[in-house]
């Protein structure tokens, strides 16, 4: 695995429907290193603390692989790096792999795999597409969160390097299935 970009957003007020919406979902890809620090990204807005940043999910990666997937249902759509909100844009990220607590090294960080991206209703906006939402919960592309446990910079290029395998706890996938039977979804 291998990030092919790093992104970051600033907060970004929206008119959703007649509602005023504050997102950091608008992330875009820079070319400089970014740094991975305890509770979140260095210069990356976070809105909604109850659900995103913190120990448990400080950075969010996403799979480049999953993006033909919806770019077939979302052609007219720009596929930008970052459009999921992701921090990392990675190769080929897989949650039917990763397990909960599979730690990695990457650039000058530690990470390790916690816990699976729920889709909400700020991944509609970002899509003008409700639709998104449903179709993600249909599928095992949520991406992963991680806890940083070594913080320092990351850039594009910089490879995933296994630390530690956990294959006795759940999947990332297996984790985001069984929320999903928890949220009759």
């Amino acid at each position: 695995m291998r990030i092919i970009s790093t992104n970051i957003g600033a907060a970004k007020k929206i008119d959703w429907k007649g509602k005023i919406v504050t997102t950091g979902i608008f992330k875009f890809s820079v070319q400089q290193p970014i740094f991975l620090d305890k509770e979140d990204v260095k210069g990356d807005a976070i809105c909604n603390r109850d659900h995103h940043g913190g120990i448990l999910q400080a950075v969010y990666g996403y799979s480049y692989k999953h993006y033909e997937y919806w770019k077939d249902l979302f052609p007219k759509l720009d596929f930008q790096m970052g459009i999921f909100g992701e921090n990392l844009t990675i190769d080929d990220l897989d949650e039917t792999a990763i397990h909960q607590g599979d730690t990695f090294r990457v650039g000058e960080s530690i990470l390790e795999a916690t816990v699976q991206r729920n889709p909400c209703m700020k991944l509609g906006v970002r899509f003008n597409d409700m639709s998104i939402v449903k179709q993600f919960w249909n599928t095992t592309f949520c991406g992963i969160y991680f806890k940083v446990l070594q913080t320092g910079f990351v850039s594009s290029g910089d490879e995933f390097i296994p630390i530690k395998t956990c294959p006795e706890n759940p999947t990332i996938a297996q984790l985001y299935a069984a929320e999903k039977i928890s949220k009759g979804v």
